[in-house]
């Protein structure tokens, strides 16, 4: 019997043709789980159970890729029938005292090591030793099988919305082919028919990419009636900042969390999204940092924010998704000025990109390409060209909807869920943000030569997260302001992008803190949260004291 063959589309296998040793292309996430009573060192054979029982419920558990001889079009995936649980499953202690700083250490490590491509693309780590007591689980699968969005999916494959999980019905038995890979015969006959289905699927599409093309370059007419072209005012390049380098192997990462409830009444105020509150935070917060450089930009900086492209219920196992272009006015100094900047900014570039990206072709035929891909990608890296050339953006910022509340794994319940990132050449800082169960969880993953103190960067985001809850507490106080633009209006939605603020109601009561063992928020070494801060005082910062107040 012959492997099923699963072809990967050009834009998942790109993300293989350009991955490198200095720059793997895997994605992650940190899973912090307070193990149930009574399982003292055995938490770890109830993960291997467990996941051994789920196996079959997403693709990218089963699946490994088969090479095309000489790299001459793109892999396949193939089912694989002899999965080794004890290669993708494994178990680290702590070193004593197991504190925060430790356990950010550790998963930057093990973030830096490429996945085994003659395996299912996916590893799981149990890390144990916590000073809190508590478990974290850190996962990792390769970007070329899975996006945002389809990573959902596999959360609803391994998480339970109660301690004593679900019924999961066992897998179909199928005839085994008892075959470790496909013969060469059979993979060029794979690889031309899937060129000459990509071929005719482009040519279909063409009239959708004429008209997306259209809303780029010619005038589109705004609210007013009025048509304005989308590139007048479009900033192609961001400026030169320590984060736009080439970058190494080696890793950094920080994980922090801020409340959704407070981000939501901000986004309220000033009628912009979730989404606008996460951009205004990033860009206060590398503000901060590189001040202290003393390498701000006079420029704006911009972030290259994911667009997903998937329609509503599509769970397939691969990437659809784009990037559009986001400033984070940086030159402003007024942290609300700057997020009012941020909102009217975001409206009008997703009111251009809307019909542009939906066109955008994610599959076409690359016959030839892969080496082509690989050879350029190693060359822009490893030349250092890229330290030289202007940035695209200067930064990653992805906001990815997670479960709305809490959730159990292995019988365990999950009390954060932090995401772990791609750093690119020229972009050495990635920061992706999961909500989940009232909060936001912030992730910030960088190339360590780059960004080497991450940690001070991940306090800042909390400390300017602050700084926007108070500057709105000061709007809605008596007296206060109430003449913002849009204050008051509905926060519209983010249709089509990666951001799941809106989806995750808050809650009433606060969880409790994570890791438990950490000194007070007003110190550089705080816990890696802030929940109600801001609501629990009276005072303005000095920051906001403008901004239409």
């Amino acid at each position: 019997m012959t492997p099923r063959i699963h072809h990967l589309s050009s834009l998942d296998a790109s993300f293989l043709h350009i991955e490198s040793a200095e720059m793997p292309m895997h994605v992650g996430s940190v899973h912090l789980l307070e193990a149930p009573a009574g399982r003292d060192g055995e938490f770890f054979e109830a993960v291997k159970a467990h996941v051994a029982s789920r196996l079959h419920l997403a693709p990218v558990f089963t699946r490994k890729l088969a090479l095309m001889p000489f790299e001459l079009s793109n892999p396949v995936w193939v089912d694989d029938e002899f999965i080794d649980l004890d290669h993708h499953l494994r178990r680290v202690v702590l070193p004593r005292p197991g504190s925060w700083e430790q356990l950010e250490r550790v998963v930057a490590r093990l973030h830096s090591s490429l996945l085994d491509r003659s395996r299912p693309l996916w590893e799981f780590t149990v890390i144990e030793g916590l000073q809190s007591g508590e478990v974290v689980l850190y996962a990792k699968a390769h970007h070329a099988g899975i996006d945002g969005q389809a990573g959902q999916a596999v959360g609803r494959a391994l998480f339970d919305p109660a301690p004593h999980g679900r019924v999961v019905r066992s897998p179909r038995r199928r005839p085994r082919s008892n075959r470790y890979q496909l013969g060469m015969a059979e993979l060029v006959a794979a690889a031309l028919g899937n060129t000459v289905r990509q071929s005719a699927g482009l040519v279909r599409s063409v009239p959708d990419i004429a008209r997306g093309l259209k809303s780029l370059v010619v005038p589109q007419p705004g609210p007013d009636g009025r048509r304005r072209w989308f590139a007048r005012n479009l900033q192609v390049f961001g400026p030169k900042t320590p984060f736009n380098a080439a970058i190494t192997n080696q890793r950094n990462w920080a994980a922090r969390s801020v409340s959704l409830a407070e981000a939501r009444a901000i986004a309220f105020a000033v009628g912009g999204t979730v989404n606008d509150v996460v951009l205004a935070t990033c860009s206060g917060a590398m503000r901060r940092y590189l001040a202290e450089y003393d390498a701000l930009p006079a420029r704006p900086m911009s972030a290259a924010v994911p667009v997903s492209l998937r329609a509503e219920g599509d769970t397939r196992a691969d990437n659809q998704v784009s990037m559009m272009l986001m400033t984070l006015a940086s030159n402003v100094d007024d942290p609300l000025e700057r997020l009012l900047a941020i909102v009217a900014a975001s409206k009008k570039t997703k009111r251009a990109m809307g019909a542009a990206s939906a066109a955008l072709p994610l599959d076409f035929p690359l016959l030839g390409a892969p080496w082509l891909m690989s050879g350029l990608a190693s060359l822009y890296g490893r030349t250092r060209l890229v330290n030289v050339m202007p940035p695209l953006a200067n930064v990653v910022v992805s906001n990815v909807a997670g479960p709305p509340a809490e959730v159990y794994f292995a019988g365990a319940r999950m009390r954060s869920f932090y995401p772990v990132s791609i750093p690119a050449h020229g972009m050495a800082l990635n920061i992706t943000v999961h909500s989940y169960d009232g909060d936001l969880d912030y992730g910030l993953t960088a190339c360590r030569r780059a960004v080497p103190d991450l940690g001070d960067l991940g306090y800042f985001i909390v400390a300017e997260h602050q700084v926007l809850a108070q500057c709105v507490q000061r709007l809605r106080a008596p007296g206060g302001s109430d003449d913002l633009q849009g204050a008051g209006a509905p926060s519209p939605p983010l249709v089509g992008t990666e951001q799941g603020g809106e989806a995750a109601p808050a809650r009433d009561e606060a969880r409790p803190a994570s890791p438990p063992d950490a000194p007070p928020a007003a110190t550089r070494s705080a816990r890696p949260r802030s929940r109600g801060a801001a609501a629990a005082r009276g005072d303005v910062p000095a920051e906001c004291a403008g901004a239409g107040v």
